[in-house]
């Protein structure tokens, strides 16, 4: 593993360019990996069955640990019609500093017909004078699910280290049937952070999305209730819920509650936390 987390004079590593390419369908009533395909250091173990053969997990793993300027991951998902797929990560995701290059995240989601994403990382921490470009684009088919999360963590808030210098770019879009449903693009950089107009000085934020069945007021309610620091709102046919605060942890596991909340109205399925959540 390369240890970048140094502020001295920046260190040139060769970049690691990594993609994962996994593909799902609907055999009977089980959800199979079918197609597992990787280059460098990005791949997937096992399919894995907690709540039986209708919804495959899988825990995606970047072995290095970090990723530094330079590096770029590229992970694309195909869930075939009818399928149920759950994607998580075994840790955090932490992005080192920039060493004068950006690093990069590109995911791609496909969901075909009646079938179901949830893309459910675990947090991702910015290193001090990170430089990050991330996209995320999901395609959805006719009545097919998406819910997705992230936790943004600006510094190591834990170990007092703030996020002073660097940007980061976001860019997500998510589309039905060729039709945009909800695009999102932005760069938060340390002033923008402590902007009134922006994160108002908090060092984590977190949101989750959610395209399926519209969300019902009295649920959005209980969403609200969660915590006096999360918001939400239905959008159209997109499901919004947002979290400001200083804890990883703690916005870890807002965003779990309210995915077990949704999960049940969405996809008719209690929520089934994967086990490398408790690790």
């Amino acid at each position: 593993m390369r240890d970048c987390t140094s502020t001295d004079a920046p260190t040139v590593f060769p970049a690691w360019q990594a993609s994962l390419a996994l593909g799902f369908v609907r055999d009977g009533a089980t959800t199979r990996l079918v197609r597992r395909t990787h280059r460098g250091p990005l791949r997937v173990q096992k399919a894995l069955y907690p709540e039986g053969p209708g919804a495959c997990h899988v825990i995606v793993v970047h072995p290095p640990g970090g990723v530094v300027g330079g590096d770029r991951l590229e992970i694309d998902v195909d869930a075939g019609p009818a399928c149920s797929v759950l994607a998580t990560s075994p840790g955090a995701a932490k992005w080192y500093r920039a060493n004068g290059r950006v690093s990069q995240q590109a995911v791609r989601l496909r969901v075909g017909a009646g079938a179901a994403i949830e893309w459910l990382p675990q947090e991702t921490i910015f290193y001090d004078a990170a430089s990050v470009d991330l996209d995320h684009e999901v395609d959805l088919a006719a009545g097919s699910t998406y819910i997705g999360s992230e936790v943004l963590c600006f510094g190591r808030v834990a170990a007092g280290e703030a996020f002073t210098r660097g940007r980061i770019r976001q860019r997500t879009r998510i589309r039905q049937e060729g039709r945009l449903l909800w695009w999102e693009q932005g760069i938060l950089t340390p002033d923008g952070i402590a902007s009134p107009l922006g994160m108002r000085g908090h060092a984590v934020c977190a949101t989750l999305l959610a395209v399926g069945r519209p969300v019902p007021a009295a649920l959005q309610a209980h969403v609200r209730a969660l915590d006096p620091q999360l918001a939400s709102s239905q959008v159209k046919s997109v499901f919004v819920a947002r979290y400001l605060g200083h804890d990883g942890e703690a916005a870890r596991a807002v965003m779990a509650q309210v995915w077990a909340l949704l999960r049940p109205h969405l996809l008719e399925r209690p929520a089934c936390p994967p086990r490398i959540w408790l690790t």
